[in-house]
């Protein structure tokens, strides 16, 4: 499996944005899909985790404002972010529990989230 995310970009605080992750690979094998992100001189955090039952879990942070999902079928998952503030921007990388040939734990390449006051 290899992930690519896309769908970052600049947005106003109070806009919206929708993150897309495509797997290359099949993810209904994966229990565990993930959005986290990375600011500027900050450790990367967990956004959002979506269990294949649907299960989500989400940083308080963003708790109310951030939707993670996910299809299957499609080999996708997405972010949907609304109420963005300035402190949500960061770059945002998607990640699958599996193994990644050497290691476990599956990156996607980041995308960057911009937000503006």
């Amino acid at each position: 499996v290899q992930l690519q995310a896309s769908g970052g970009g600049a947005v106003q605080a109070g806009g919206s944005l929708r993150l897309s992750c495509a797997a290359s690979g099949i993810i209904s094998s994966v229990n565990n899909m993930a959005w986290y992100r990375e600011a500027p001189g900050k450790q990367r955090e967990m956004v959002a985790v979506i269990t294949n039952d649907g299960i989500a879990t989400y940083a308080d942070f963003v708790k109310g404002r951030f939707t993670i999902s996910r299809d299957n079928g499609r080999n996708m998952i997405y972010l949907q972010m609304n109420s963005l503030k300035r402190e949500d921007a960061a770059v945002y990388f998607c990640h699958a529990d599996t193994w990644n040939g050497s290691n476990w734990g599956l990156w996607g390449q980041g995308t960057l989230v911009t937000v503006s006051s």
